[in-house]
């Protein structure tokens, strides 16, 4: 893979020249491109006051505001020529009506949490639509309903569930802060999917401006189109809101986390969650975090369990006594609360705090960052585990977290929606890896210790193709080239068929019917059937290797 020093004046000029694109395209004229979204707008909703270009004093901090990966605030990241934080449903469409006439790239932002940054980022000149005006929550409980703004966050979705219901709950993600847009879109994966299955699968109706500017709903957009922006990504148009199934959920739940370190026997204990993990009743998610600890200033890897059972203390225990007596759990590891008060307990939020913690937008830090992810079809033997410490405790940084699959997640085919990684699979793999600094070389080492993980893992992992989740955003599968309109960057293994496996094709044919011309485009977009195979390269030069800080490839 190279060393990284020799590659670092290249960078530095890439990453110089990328910042300088938006304000040196010749091509945009930012006066022109605001009096079309005002002529576009409703009169009785002014866009002006939604408007900021780089000239208005806030237009920094809005720009800053839902940026979660420090890898993308620094001088030399590539700015958006105007940023439109949408008031109103028709600041969309006017922006989607105006993006297209002048054939500047529209980026979509909700929560900002993209692990790359394709939401806000690009190396082409760009705008932005930052959708977190759009959040409004409305709940039907006699309907067992919601309505969600995609600019709500997931803790705002949780926090008004709650408002109105001790008994009623929906499954999605932990961390409170995640924008609903993007969460969608992207399957929405989380602790209760066990019992419930993925945000998709409890998403009955959508509202989305197409490309021609129009709002269309589940009824007039057509059943392919909602299949596809169910797990599809945003290739497809601009989400308003999601209309969603509420789940029940019991009025006590029991949360715990459980750490064991190697001389604790936590290979043995690894071993054996990877055969119950998967089988156990359904009201039990039992995630895996493996990370590496100092202990009598020797390093070891530690293995925490953190779990949310669906029911009390009582029956919790004879559940793990029966199905997984290995750990040692015992009554004094359960901590019992209500459904919405152990979501502050999986983002590792103090639990004494008030509930209304799940309104604050930001979160309580922010990281550079790096992720990966993979899925796993047979339990690694031990000699397995063996290797994957010693390699783990080498490289120190990366850490990796285990989410069982089972219960509901097998029942459901894979063609459901276009998330395909149903059944066959016991578990899918995040590899994290966490840094305070901001600058290429520090960026680069880590992203280094990522990859190598990620590569000693090949033989215990999915294969022809190496499956990939969707929201978990790696440009090493690859990424497109959309400095030519006309093609895509590659088939076969590429990123594509890493997350959609066969479901693919479908997204290829629905996206060039609704958006031939390829509007709604990012770097790891559907492509449409018109454009070319293999005639884009993906070089030195790619948006993916300079916000990775790495100029290779991995082999």
């Amino acid at each position: 893979m190279g060393g990284l020093p020799w590659q670092l004046p290249l960078l530095l000029s890439l990453l110089l020249t990328l910042s300088s694109l938006p304000s040196s395209s010749s091509s945009f004229d930012s006066e022109i491109f605001q009096q079309c979204l005002q002529n576009n707008s409703h009169p009785s909703h002014p866009i002006s006051q939604a408007i900021y270009t780089p000239q208005n004093p806030s237009y920094s901090s809005i720009l800053k505001a839902y940026i979660r990966n420090l890898r993308f605030t620094t001088p030399a990241t590539p700015k958006p020529v105007v940023i439109i934080t949408a008031m109103h449903e028709s600041h969309v469409q006017s922006a989607v009506l105006c993006g297209k006439k002048h054939s500047l790239q529209l980026k979509i932002r909700s929560g900002g949490h993209d692990y790359e940054g394709t939401s806000y980022v690009s190396s082409s000149p760009f705008f932005l639509l930052d959708m977190f005006n759009l959040r409004s929550v409305d709940i039907d409980l006699e309907k067992e309903t919601a309505w969600v703004g995609a600019g709500a966050t997931l803790g705002e979705l949780f926090y008004r569930i709650a408002e109105k219901s001790r008994i009623h709950g929906f499954p999605a993600g932990v961390c409170p802060t995640v924008g609903v847009g993007g969460h969608f879109v992207g399957a929405g994966y989380g602790n209760m999917m066990r019992k419930y299955g993925l945000s998709v699968d409890n998403i009955i109706d959508a509202r989305l401006v197409d490309v021609s500017g129009r709002i269309l709903d589940r009824k007039s957009m057509g059943e392919d189109l909602f299949w596809a922006i169910r797990g599809g990504g945003a290739s497809f148009g601009v989400l308003l809101s999601f209309k969603v199934k509420l789940v029940q959920v019991p009025e006590t739940v029991t949360v715990f986390r459980v750490e064991k370190t190697l001389d604790q026997n936590a290979t043995e204990i690894v071993y054996q969650w990877q055969h119950i993990a998967h089988k156990v009743e359904r009201d039990l998610f039992i995630r895996l975090v493996l990370d590496v600890v100092k202990r009598d200033e020797e390093k070891t890897v530690r293995a925490s369990f953190t779990a949310l059972f669906l029911g009390d203390c009582k029956r919790l225990v004879s559940t793990m006594d029966e199905s997984f007596p290995q750990l040692g759990f015992t009554e004094s590891d359960c901590v019992e609360t209500s459904w919405v008060k152990s979501i502050p307990f999986w983002a590792n939020i103090s639990m004494d705090k008030p509930v209304e913690v799940l309104l604050e937008r930001a979160p309580e830090r922010v990281f550079s960052l790096k992720r990966k992810s993979d899925y796993v079809k047979e339990p690694i033997p031990k000699d397995g585990l063996e290797f994957i410490w010693k390699k783990m405790i080498e490289l120190e940084a990366p850490s990796m977290a285990f989410n069982p699959y089972g219960g509901r997640m097998a029942e459901i085919p894979e063609t459901e929606t276009p998330f395909p990684h149903r059944s066959g699979n016991l578990w899918k793999i995040q590899y994290l890896a966490n840094w305070n600094e901001v600058d290429i070389e520090t960026s680069g080492k880590y992203i280094e210790l990522m990859r190598k993980l990620y590569s000693y893992m090949t033989p215990f992992v999915s294969k022809n193709p190496r499956q990939a989740f969707y929201s978990y955003k790696d440009l090493d599968l690859g990424s497109a080239d959309w400095k030519r309109k006309d093609c895509w960057g590659g088939r076969g293994d590429d990123y594509g068929i890493r997350y959609f496996m066969g479901n693919f094709e479908r997204l290829v044919k629905i996206k060039s019917k609704v958006d031939g011309d390829n509007f709604f485009r990012h770097e790891q977009s559907i492509p449409t059937l018109s454009m070319s195979r293999g005639c884009c390269e993906v070089g030195d030069n790619s948006y993916a290797d300079v916000i990775n800080g790495w100029s290779k490839k991995e082999p």
